[in-house]
């Protein structure tokens, strides 16, 4: 349930089910490994907070925060809610659009970046590339286009169909692996629920046309941001925590998403938590589910709402970030202060994620007593020079973030 709400916060305590808080206004739960809250007799509360939306203008951007040598201008704006960003090895850019069911090709040609509409279909949101070919997806299919020289696309071919129904959860996101096989994450049809088709709140995958399709993972409630570490078959995404558990509950997670295996969600939240509002199929017992759910590997703050996540390759930037992993966060509605509308760094050492920290800051802005913001931060690509492109979904901006001492 979103509320547009206009800087307006409502706090509101009630003694509910979890399953009812979406109905309820319900929600604020410490968020300690092992709690077991007690039906009916916990009292939740909720902070709804929609922060004011501004214009991505010059004085604005100056005040973003970056680490020193880093640096960030726009690179194309007037875009209609741009959400998915791929570049090709050429620094061909592919922007979706589900907002207008549109994929959009952009070329740096002549001095100027030019723009075409190279496919619509609607809800069309994830895309990945093999060959010269791009992939996309739509809620419930999925489709294969050649590439032309000049970078639009030939005929589509449906190669998936009859993907489940999206429910909350609309943004179907895809990527290829390196062991040739399409990654999709499929999210939840709610906040928590026992959801009937075992293909909800999954990573699922299949061949390159299609075939094979099967459940790679489970218990997964929103992935959007997925990609494999490159060099490794390790695949890791950041996965949006429940909402209504307060300020503080449920916090994002970075998972290391591996075949077989389930994380936890609707059951189990975050570091353990235990839904005492479900009861796991049977035979199983909470503590049953708990102990065979992965932990995730790292945490960020509730409510951030993680979007697509890259990791880095070029040799633009220094060293020490080559391997690691940005994840942009679109921003919160229902944490007081809010959280997110900022890009964050996930730091690898020895191969191990070890921290996330803040790379870039300052989209949300607080004036007098209410919160504004001039971005939701979403798309993430790499160009070949090293430079990486940022999506602002609010304001239709393409941001290229670059280092130079």
């Amino acid at each position: 349930m979103r509320l547009q709400l206009a800087a307006t916060i409502f706090k509101v305590s009630v003694a509910a089910s979890v399953g009812a808080l979406a109905a309820s206004f319900a929600g604020s739960l410490s968020m300690r490994a092992q709690e077991l809250s007690i039906p009916r007799q916990t009292t939740y509360s909720v902070n709804t907070l929609e922060t004011v939306a501004l214009p991505a203008t010059d004085e604005n951007i100056k005040t973003l925060h970056l680490p020193v040598g880093f640096h960030i201008a726009k690179f194309v704006d007037g875009l209609d809610h741009p959400r998915v960003l791929l570049a090709t090895p050429e620094d061909t850019v592919y922007v979706s659009s589900r907002e207008t069911g549109t994929i959009t090709l952009l070329k740096y040609e002549n001095g100027a970046i030019t723009r075409k509409t190279v496919a619509a279909y609607k809800d069309v949101h994830g895309m990945a590339l093999r060959d010269r070919e791009l992939y996309f997806i739509t809620i419930h299919d999925i489709f294969a286009a050649p590439i032309k020289a000049d970078g639009t696309l030939g005929e589509a071919k449906k190669i998936v169909s009859g993907l489940p129904d999206a429910g909350q959860h609309p943004d179907r996101t895809i990527a290829f692996g390196p062991d040739g096989w399409l990654y999709i994450s499929v999210g939840s049809t709610c906040n928590e629920c026992d959801e009937r088709n075992p293909l909800q709140a999954t990573m699922l995958r299949c061949h390159a046309d299609g075939s094979g399709l099967e459940t790679f993972a489970t218990g997964l409630r929103n992935t959007i941001g997925f990609e494999f570490k490159p060099g490794t078959n390790d695949l890791y995404g950041m996965d949006d925590g429940v909402d209504w558990l307060g300020n503080e509950g449920q916090r994002e997670e970075f998972n290391h998403i591996m075949q077989g295996k389930k994380y936890g969600w609707p059951y189990i939240f975050g570091d353990g938590t235990k839904n005492a509002y479900r009861e796991p199929p049977k035979p199983y017992t909470l503590e049953d589910w708990d102990k065979s759910s992965e932990r995730p590997v790292l945490t960020w703050t509730a409510h951030a709402s993680s979007m697509q996540l890259l990791f880095y390759t070029g040799s633009m930037f220094p060293a020490e970030y080559k391997g690691d992993a940005f994840a942009t966060m679109h921003g919160s509605w229902n944490r007081n202060p809010p959280s997110g509308y900022e890009v964050v760094r996930i730091h690898f050492e020895n191969g191990k994620a070890v921290k996330i920290e803040p790379f870039l800051e300052g989209f949300l802005l607080k004036q007098g007593a209410q919160w504004a913001r001039f971005a939701r931060p979403f798309g993430l690509t790499q160009l070949k020079d090293g430079s990486v492109l940022l999506g602002d979904e609010q304001n239709g901006v393409l941001y290229r973030i670059y280092y130079a001492r």
